[in-house]
């Protein structure tokens, strides 16, 4: 399986297959990049251990990865209690899929493109349109992403 290595503080994206990297390429984050996401709107983008939850092969900014934020992690850590909503969360880590993006901890955090040249998205990770072709290329669903500060 492959994994991605995101390190915010230096804007660069690894893909690895193994200890081999496939992929290194420059990013652009959310407007306000400085520390994890925590809710909706704040313009973060998340930091953590995640996977690839779903490949949109077309969208706003073309092809797209979906990040499996928030985590269960992420919603035990934001103070939520509602058994439901936090089983839902472990249920979809347990066999990979999307996470509930219809909560107070915002959702739908996508790796695509639209360029490098300044932080601009609302908490993704952003990356020139050839760098994202290539990465959606080599990577598949259940694939980790990890985020670094």
């Amino acid at each position: 399986m492959r994994r991605i290595i995101i390190v915010k503080s230096t804007r660069h994206l690894t893909l690895y297959d193994e200890s081999k990297a496939l992929l290194q390429c420059k990013i652009a984050l959310g407007k306000n990049p400085v520390g994890p996401k925590e809710r909706e709107g704040d313009g973060r983008t998340p930091e953590g251990a995640y996977y690839i939850c779903l490949k949109r092969e077309e969208g706003k900014f073309g092809c797209a990865l979906g990040i499996s934020y928030p985590s269960l992690r992420d919603a035990q850590a934001a103070g939520i209690t509602d058994e439901h909503l936090l089983a839902l969360f472990e249920t979809a880590q347990r066999q990979q899929k999307r996470p509930p993006w219809g909560t107070p901890l915002g959702g739908e955090i996508y790796i695509h493109g639209g360029g490098t040249a300044s932080d601009w998205t609302a908490g993704c990770i952003a990356l020139e349109q050839a760098d994202m072709d290539r990465l959606f290329s080599l990577c598949q669903e259940g694939d980790r992403v990890i985020i670094a500060p």
